[in-house]
């Protein structure tokens, strides 16, 4: 029997790639579902050859950026629940660097990526080769080092059976629920169409058993303890839940002792708002009911969140530095945050064994009234945002609620940043789990239409939807190319409101003036970007594409632009005209950032001055 085969470092990449399968919860699939990217000299004649050998089994989509197209892998391993992925190739340099961002974005998001960059000739024998950088002080970093800090495993395959160790690594890392992130394996020029006679072994099917993690009874019974003293409990459902499937867990826990639930951007809809109990997001972004209850709660039951400033409201959510935490997670670090009593556990797991120990304690709760009573009050401010109507154009706010109302329930909605998450952590009524889809642990300028492509390739059924504001659409938007090359169609909502104008009433909030933060002309008599607005026609940018493309100013036009584009067969935009400054302001809630403690301006002054007393009240850790 042959127990070796001789292949390319770049074939036994591509073929171990593909033998790769998941079990979780007695079901085995693929992990790897295909390759995207971008070839150039660092690839195409390595990596690339191998693919193409491979093409029928390991299927490439062509990107046309890198950061893009590395996003795209990202938004569908999310969207499958971080159990199959795209890898993702460039070639060196600079097609390797603009992979950095993505990669800092999927290790903050806790989603597997990864990685496969070109890298500079391992005997040296080329060298300084096209795109290389040079370290004097040291020949053995390259541009590829940039990658240590983002990823969570990381490795330059220097000889061919290195590749070996490298690649069990690097599945080891991919298929964790807690290490998961983005893993980096560098790829020199020269190894990647160097032989070797690798096992076979190691080339052949292989099983990674994503296995339940299960509390301990000591732990389950302390955390009971602690919260069967306390009358006022909240829980925040975080993406813990959405991974792990835990969402009908969380409302049985909710149901069971009339204990509110809020959500996180990233564990939005797995709790829907037919839930008795549900009171919306809370945090910066939160809604009213959320945040005021946050504020009164005597314990937070914190599930699968690592409870960063946006949740917690930079540490002043919780009316009380010494309000006592209790944190169900995967990861240690983020169990122990705030000084919570930990839960290390998965989240269905520990969910279910808390809601079974509290069952024995018989265990009650005492404020359900103020609760609807929240509920009533955020209705009422949700009626008097649906009925915004300015003169002088549409209300951001209320096309988002007109467009929940339009959508169904299984549409996807992808977004990523600017005011539009916000908006829509507060206003999205979510009817089906698995429909919201934000990216908000890096909210990355740039994700929302690459997350649509990655999310629509996982959901090829569904119609997805990105909500993009017209800052974040400049960034990056080559993955509607790729949409329309793929034929895989999506749905772009493109909020024109000529500028970052989140970023604007920031400024505007801390007694700035607004400077930097707008599209528009330089004057010529000033010299400053104080001009009126640049009239960009996003529709035309797109239908140079090739999509379907409406400019819409009116809730009519946008009604009947959104029925046109649900019939079209290829991808489509809508450019929606809103007024700058009409997205939702904060609710009950507090954010720290940078106020100049100087400035020749007053109410930069004061601004600072209201920091500084504010941050004296919030808890240091």
């Amino acid at each position: 029997m042959k127990t070796t085969i001789r292949l390319t470092t770049a074939q036994a990449l591509v073929t171990f790639l593909q033998n790769q399968m998941i079990h979780v919860d007695g079901e085995v699939t693929p992990f790897v579902h295909g390759f995207m990217g971008i070839f150039g000299h660092g690839n195409v004649v390595g990596l690339g050859q191998a693919l193409e050998q491979m093409k029928d089994q390991m299927p490439f989509i062509q990107g046309k950026n890198e950061q893009d197209i590395a996003h795209a892998c990202m938004a569908y391993a999310k969207q499958k629940r971080r159990r199959a992925i795209y890898a993702c190739t460039a070639s060196i340099g600079p097609g390797s660097l603009n992979l950095v961002t993505a990669a800092g974005t999927a290790t903050v998001n806790r989603i597997p990526l990864l990685l496969l960059p070109g890298d500079t000739f391992a005997d040296r024998q080329p060298d300084p080769v096209l795109q290389q950088v040079e370290v004097e002080s040291d020949y053995t970093i390259s541009a590829n080092d940039a990658f240590k800090p983002v990823s969570r495993y990381w490795d330059r395959i220097t000889r061919p059976e290195q590749l070996m160790s490298a690649c069990l690594n690097a599945l080891r890392v991919l298929t964790d629920p807690e290490k998961t992130g983005a893993v980096t394996l560098c790829l020199p020029q020269d190894v990647q169409g160097e032989m070797y006679d690798y096992p076979v072994d190691f080339l052949a099917r292989r099983i990674w058993y994503l296995d339940r993690t299960p509390p301990a009874k000591e732990a389950v019974q302390r955390a009971a303890e602690l919260i069967a003293g306390k009358k006022k409990p909240l829980i925040i459902s975080g993406g813990g839940v959405r991974y792990s499937a835990a969402g009908e867990a969380v409302k049985a826990l909710s149901l069971r002792f009339g204990i509110p639930v809020t959500e996180t951007q990233a564990g939005k809809g797995e709790i829907q708002g037919d839930h008795p109990f549900y009171v919306g997001c809370a945090g910066i972004c939160g809604t009213l009911a959320a945040n005021q209850l946050m504020k009164e709660a005597d314990i937070i039951i914190a599930i699968g969140t690592k409870l960063n400033d946006f949740v917690t409201h930079s540490k002043g959510g919780f009316q009380h530095n010494g309000i006592p935490l209790v944190s169900i997670n995967l990861s240690r670090m983020d169990a122990l945050k705030m000084g919570a009593l930990s839960l290390v556990a998965d989240a269905r797991e520990g969910v279910t064994a808390l809601t079974e120990a509290l069952t024995e304690k018989q265990y009650t709760t005492g404020y359900q009234n103020e609760v609807e009573d929240a509920q009533i009050q955020w209705h009422e401010e949700l009626q008097r945002l649906s009925a915004l109507d300015p003169v002088e154009g549409l209300s951001q706010t209320r096309v988002l609620m007109e467009l929940n109302q339009w959508l169904r329930a299984s549409d996807i909605v992808v977004a990523a940043s600017g005011s539009l998450p916000s908006d829509l952590e507060r206003i999205w009524s979510v009817r089906q789990a698995g429909t919201y889809h934000l990216e908000y642990g890096f909210s990355c300028m740039g994700y929302e239409i690459a997350g649509a492509f990655g999310v629509k390739l996982a959901e090829p059924q569904a119609e997805v939807y990105s909500f993009v504001g017209d800052g974040a659409f400049l960034l990056a938007h080559s993955n509607l190319i790729t949409s329309l090359q793929e034929r895989q169609k999506i749905n772009i909502l493109l909020f024109n409101n000529h500028g970052h104008q989140c970023i604007r009433q920031l400024q505007n909030n801390q007694g700035i003036d607004t400077y930097g933060t707008e599209f528009r002309y330089r004057e010529a008599d000033t010299g400053n970007l104080s001009g009126s607005p640049i009239p960009i026609d996003f529709a035309k940018v797109a239908e140079g594409y090739g999509a379907q493309a409406y400019h819409v100013r009116s809730l009519p036009e946008l009604k009947n632009a959104l029925e046109m584009s649900r019939k079209s067969p290829v991808s489509t935009l809508i450019a929606i005209d809103v007024l700058p400054g009409t997205m939702t302001d904060g609710y009950a809630n507090f954010w720290r950032v940078g106020t100049p403690s100087v400035s020749e301006n007053p109410a930069v002054k004061e601004a600072h001055q209201r920091m500084a007393t504010a941050v004296r009240e919030l808890r240091k850790f």
